[in-house]
């Protein structure tokens, strides 16, 4: 495990670079039958498959992840920020708070153990002005009931100590915030799971569950695929919602994706950022705002903006799926949502269009900073779940339906931010729950 300023090396996937050589391709007539079926590729699936390929056990579960896409990885896991966030923000209590906790020293113990490069590079959440430090001071309250480590209060002279070219007043200094390539983290658990004589189907598009008698489930596959099996843990994203609806659950939460939209600082002005820097969050928004983030790659992001996306898998400005936004505009909650919120909305999409606004948010913190100094870099939808009374929903949602194809599924339908940091603590967490309904674990 690399801690400090040192590089990576040059290990860096993109999500459809991730190699997928040692993946199960079953073929279109071949019908396989397995204990548990974890529906969904990104982290938090493969942290469940993970855990549960690894629990003591004398007759050892034949497990199977399918996934839609080509290749692990591809939507929410590999185009998210990579930061190992810490456990400040969440509200003192929640389950949110205590699995991120937790998940952060799951995530570098995992990443030793498995030859994944991290970086403590610590993180700094910034007051520039003095209305901010009341904000600031409610943060290091949350983080210190949340047991989060080595919190500290810096001063402008900290602050200028630790990033010499970020202004503020005040500083929240989190140490052990660090950043990771979550794509191979995900390709790890993979391939664990191969070891643990598991299988993994890339191209696995499913399209309906059904019963197959008193103790057995079929999923099925665009392509005609089935797999067969006592139970299934659907860990689908920005999908989730859907695939719950496939197994008779609720039609709510509804699943809204958000486009957050990176720049990207040059390199020849790389060396004006150390570690994350953050600002102070507006508590109305589960957005933590325009911040600077260092990259595995060694690139360095600023953003993300916050903008509704017309397509769940969509990445570009212009991308639209008629499906996804007809869903959108018809749903009572969204409407809802967006008649609380306009001004932020519209705030957001003028500075996703408008570089030189989001810049401007940027030179609080880094004054030196222009709008020459950025390029457009990369784009990731968040899945958002939205209640139909317009509420987002914060907290970790799983799910069943109460019939009998409802027994053998059950539906992870929200694992909001940080969902990567906390996957492998989740996927405790969703262990511990399943067991009394899953009685073959």
């Amino acid at each position: 495990m690399l801690h400090g300023r040192g590089k990576f090396s040059p290990r860096f996937c993109w999500p459809s670079r991730v190699p997928c050589s040692f993946y199960s391709q079953a073929s279109r007539e071949e019908n396989s039958d397995y204990d548990l079926v974890i529906v969904g590729g990104g982290i938090v699936g493969a942290a469940t498959a993970y855990k549960i390929a690894n629990l003591p056990r004398s007759n050892p579960l034949k497990i199977c992840v399918v996934e839609k896409e080509k290749s692990l990885a591809m939507h929410q896991t590999g185009r998210n920020s990579g930061v190992i966030h810490s456990g400040i923000y969440y509200k003192p209590g929640s389950l949110k708070a205590k699995l991120c906790v937790e998940g952060l020293d799951l995530m570098y113990d995992f990443c030793q153990k498995h030859g994944i490069p991290t970086q403590k590079v610590g993180k700094l959440i910034v007051a520039v002005t003095d209305e901010e430090i009341p904000g600031l001071e409610k943060l290091y309250e949350s983080g210190t009931q949340n047991k989060v480590r080595d919190l500290e209060m810096i001063d402008a002279k900290g602050i200028k100590e630790r990033e010499p070219h970020c202004q503020g007043v005040k500083a929240l200094l989190s140490p052990h915030t660090g950043i990771v390539d979550y794509a191979l983290v995900t390709q790890a658990m993979a391939q664990n799971v191969k070891d643990k004589n598991g299988d993994v189907l890339l191209n696995f598009e499913v399209n309906g569950f059904h019963s197959g008698g008193e103790d057995r489930l079929v999923i099925t596959a665009k392509d005609g695929r089935k797999v067969h099996c006592k139970g299934a843990i659907v860990c689908a994203g920005l999908q989730s919602d859907r695939l719950a609806v496939l197994s008779h659950c609720k039609s709510t939460p509804k699943i809204v994706p958000f486009r957050g939209d990176y720049l990207r600082l040059k390199p020849a002005k790389r060396h004006l950022v150390r570690g994350n820097i953050y600002p102070v969050p507006d508590p109305r928004f589960p957005f933590l705002g325009v911040h600077f983030t260092p990259r595995p790659d060694g690139d360095l992001w600023l953003g993300p903006t916050a903008v509704l996306s017309f397509a769940r898998e969509g990445y570009g400005i212009y991308d639209i799926s008629l499906k996804d936004t007809w869903e959108m505009l018809t749903f009572p909650g969204l409407l809802k949502l967006g008649s609380r919120y306009m001004k932020f909305g519209l705030g957001e999409m003028y500075r996703n269009f408008y570089w030189p606004a989001q810049v401007k948010q940027l030179q609080r913190y880094i004054p030196e900073i222009t709008v020459d100094d950025v390029e457009r870099a990369h784009a990731g939808n968040r899945a958002q779940a939205i209640g139909s009374d317009g509420d987002l929903v914060d907290d970790f949602i799983i799910d069943t339906a109460e019939d009998e194809l409802g027994s053998k599924i059950v539906h992870v339908r929200n694992a909001p931010s940080p969902a990567a940091t906390s996957s492998l603590a989740i996927a405790n967490f969703i262990v511990d729950t399943v067991k009394d309904k899953f009685k073959f674990l």
